[in-house]
């Protein structure tokens, strides 16, 4: 990993309530590269996106990002900072036309200089532009969502199990997108799909019970042995 980090997160606790679910998780991301954050469901995986995120507040612990705390600061604020987030259930607006999804994204672009782009980059949402949002297949829906995240123009873009309820034809061509997007801009994966995890991502973390239990060089961590113990059911 390189010194020169996007992202510095130190000692991290946050939960819901009184309930704790991550207990000092340290993790990092460079301005560019896709990492990976896998795990056993019940990890804590999509908590740590949520609190990186805005969404749960940090029971204590740090969050640098671009230079700037940002573990006090609402969601909003860091979205304007540049973090993008695609939750688990997808975070589309179901009666809404694609278009119409899309423009909501391109709040940080007046001009919508963005939208060819993501167009160019989902190529079946182009063909879509005017079907209503809830009527898409599972890896539309995922497309949609992350097309409206990246017409944000984030520096950071987060992603909760993009190939979930995803049909097997689609699941490559989204891991290729995800690898495009790793060259452009930094990328945090939680995915169930651990081999495609770790085939996007250059480093790896493991998280058992809220901590993190192993990290490495993405090629290192499919290699150890610990990682299915961490994994299995």
């Amino acid at each position: 990993m390189s010194d020169a980090n996007l992202l510095q997160v130190d000692g991290l606790c946050a939960g819901y309530g009184r309930s704790q679910a991550l207990f000092g998780v340290s993790i990092k991301a460079p301005a560019r590269g896709a990492i990976a954050v896998l795990g056993r469901n019940g990890a804590g995986k999509s908590t740590l996106l949520k609190a990186l995120f805005g969404e749960v507040p940090p029971m204590s612990g740090t969050i640098r990002f671009d230079g700037s705390a940002v573990e006090r600061e609402a969601a909003e604020r860091r979205v304007r900072r540049g973090i993008g987030y695609v939750p688990q259930e997808h975070g589309i607006f179901t009666k809404l036309t694609v278009r119409e999804n899309l423009m909501l994204g391109c709040v940080r672009q007046p001009d919508r200089s963005g939208m060819d782009y993501v167009l160019d980059f989902f190529p079946k949402l182009a063909q879509r532009l005017s079907q209503t949002a809830g009527t898409l297949s599972g890896g539309e829906r995922k497309m949609l969502a992350i097309g409206r995240a990246v017409l944000g123009r984030p520096k950071l873009i987060m992603l909760d199990e993009p190939t979930e309820g995803v049909w097997v034809g689609v699941i490559e061509e989204i891991a290729d997108r995800l690898k495009q997007l790793a060259r452009e801009m930094a990328v945090i994966l939680v995915e169930q799909h651990i081999e495609l995890a770790l085939e996007v991502a250059h480093y790896a973390y493991v998280m058992d019970r809220g901590h993190v239990a192993l990290e490495g060089a993405a090629a290192a961590v499919k290699a150890d042995p610990q990682l299915m113990r961490h994994l299995a059911p």
